[in-house]
Parts: structure tokens; sequence; C-alpha cells
């Protein structure tokens, strides 16, 4: 049978890292702790509240759970200017991301990014029909700021992506860097939205402020994140925006009707009511990546610089041969980033051991 598929689909694989059995799996950057017992009861209790309501639609403008992560957002990232009216959200950041590019993406108009970095990013544009322009990092994965400047002049891009901390290579971006690219995004006709994209702020480094701070000035800024990582809640689908109001109502007018289930809203506001408790090990997922890192330069590789909960090391002659020897031994790291680079997600103290042990064998 012949179906009418889009052109540029044809051929193509759909987007996933490999899903393995296997001891230590180190390769999609989640939390390597699960969330503890008392979250879940919170949020089993939560859901089953809510289950007499499932015959009904879901609040589609979900206001309590804006609520909810208007005032977490704020206290994380040291504001008191966020309102529910400043936050979206959606069945992760994908979606969101994709809410952007549908209401500033399309034909004819340009995402402007910065490779190596998320590989999701290309998708979004693909999937609305938005060209997708991509500038190099430079050798450290930092954005060269002049270079980003002329490419926003030349391209005149409706949407700038810029991940920080960067996937793969786990690179902050200075607030000054922000402020300058927004003002040259300010300055292309017809507008163009910043995005900031902070899935992995909450484990950044003491001293490295989030890009939220800047929304009261810059208002063609927003800043995405999401409760998959620090919160333990990959599986919960939950990611959101902080932005003006006048770019959150844009992204009302392109969302889905009722997007986000009822069970979806009460598991996530379960969860923001114990953010402390669920965030209980965030600070030592970030020493086990500081020690991760030490220890991968000790052995003469070279780490980029990572404000993530991951680490992105090289270079390997065949990193191919290298990831399936992982495999062997129980560990799963991902193949992505620049040729000859790996990325290891940091894991409990006991993965991250077996990732050491067997990474020694391999390349003995």
């Amino acid at each position: 049978m012949t179906l009418p598929l889009r052109p540029e689909l044809e051929g193509l694989e759909p987007y996933g890292a490999p899903q393995l059995d296997v001891q230590a799996r180190l390769n999609v950057n989640e939390n390597p702790y699960s969330p503890p017992a008392a979250v879940v009861d919170a949020i089993s209790s939560a859901v089953q509240r809510v289950g007499h309501q499932l015959n009904r639609y879901p609040d589609r403008d979900f206001v309590e759970l804006r609520a909810d992560l208007a005032r977490y957002l704020a206290r994380e990232s040291h504001v008191d200017f966020l309102e529910p009216d400043n936050v979206w959200a959606a069945n992760g950041s994908n979606e969101v991301m994709l809410h952007l590019h549908q209401a500033f993406g399309g034909p004819g108009r340009t995402t402007l990014s910065f490779a190596p970095t998320y590989s999701m990013y290309p998708e979004y544009a693909r999937d609305t029909v938005t060209e997708y322009v991509t500038l190099p990092r430079q050798e450290d994965f930092s954005i060269s700021v002049p270079d980003a400047v002329a490419a926003i002049a030349e391209h005149q891009p409706t949407l700038v992506l810029l991940a920080s901390p960067n996937n793969p290579t786990g690179t902050a971006l200075p607030l000054d860097a922000t402020r300058e690219i927004c003002a040259a995004a300010s300055a292309v006709p017809g507008g163009c939205v910043v995005v900031v994209d902070e899935a992995y702020a909450e484990f950044r480094r003491e001293g490295v402020p989030s890009a939220a701070t800047l929304l009261p000035e810059l208002p063609n800024l927003a800043v995405s994140r999401t409760m998959s990582k620090a919160f333990a809640l990959a599986g919960g689908r939950l990611g959101y925006l902080a932005a003006s109001k006048q770019l959150i109502d844009c992204l009302r007018v392109v969302r889905l009707p009722y997007h986000l289930s009822t069970v979806t809203q009460a598991m996530a506001r379960a969860a923001l009511a114990h953010s402390s408790q669920l965030q209980a090990q965030v600070a030592e997922i970030r020493a086990e990546r500081d020690d991760t890192v030490e220890w991968l330069e000790a052995q003469g590789y070279t780490v980029a610089t990572t404000d993530a909960n991951f680490a992105l090391f090289g270079p390997f002659a065949d990193r191919e041969r290298v990831f399936t020897d992982l495999v062997d031994r129980g560990v799963l790291i991902r193949v992505v980033g620049p040729e000859g680079w790996l990325r290891v997600s940091i894991g409990t103290p006991q993965e991250m051991a077996l990732f050491r042990s067997a990474l020694m064998e391999v390349t003995a």
C-alpha cells in the first residue's frame, strides 16, 4: 500500500536511545534514584482523589499546577516576580518545545541553534516544517556570541534555541551571553524568541545562575525546565516554561484541548509539594559527577566542563567498539556528540564503580 508520507520523512527512523536491561543504565541522563516511598504515597493518594473526576475533562488551563510551578521556579531561581500567567506546561519539555515551534516556527521560518546540542531540536523544526540552522560551538563547546549575533542578523530566525547546561556537553551559558543574543534577536523584523533550555539546571554548580533571573528585562526570552531529571519523574512526563504572559498566551493558541490529563496534573502537584524530598540526592549526584570527571581526567581523557548530571569524554579512535564492549559488561552509555566522544550519565556510586571498572577493562 502506498501512503502519502511527507517526502522529507521518507526513510527516517523514530527518535530514541537504546533501552536495554543492563546493570548500569547510564545513557539517557535519568535520575538514578527512585522517588522516596513517602512521595510515591503522596502521588498515589493525589491520583486516587481525582479518580472520581475522570469522567470530566481536565482543567485545560491547569491554573493550580501553573501556580505551583511558578512558586517552585521562583524559589529555585531566587526570583520574586513569577506568576501563574508566566508559566506553561506540557507532557515533557519536548512537547513544550513543539508548542514553541507550532507558535513561532513554520514554513518560511527558521530555528537557529548551536551544535553539538540536543538531538531533538532539528526534529521539532522538521515536524513543523521550519528550517533548522546550526552554528558550530567553539572548541570548549561554548557559544561565540559575536558569531551568534552575526548568524541572527544573517538568517533572521524566529526561534533561537540555547541549551544551558547544554546536552550532550554540559556547558552552561553565561547570563551576559544570553543578554547579547536576546538583544540581537529583538532586532529581527517581526520578532524572534530566544529559548534557554534548562532541563538540567538543578544540577548546575554553586554560583551558576538561572536565565530565569533575566525574564523581567528580556521580553523575548523563554526559559524551559523539566521534572524528569532532578525530580526523578522521567516517567511522569511534565515539562514547563517561564516567559512573559504575552508569549504564554501564544502557546495557549496552539496547544491541543485538554493536553494535560487530570492524572498528570495531580501527579505533578503532589511531586512539587515534596520537591525537597525528591531532590534530596541532587547534591549527591553533583558530587558523584565531579568525582567522575576527576577520575576520567586522571585516566587521560578530555572531559567537557559540565553543569549537568552527565559527562562527555573522549576521544576514542573507535567509540562504537568501546560502547559495545561496555554493554557486554553491563554498562550502557551513549554514543553522541562529536566524533570520538562518549557521554555517561551519572548513576549511583555502585553504578559508577561498575562503569569505571568496565571502562578500564575495555580500554586496557
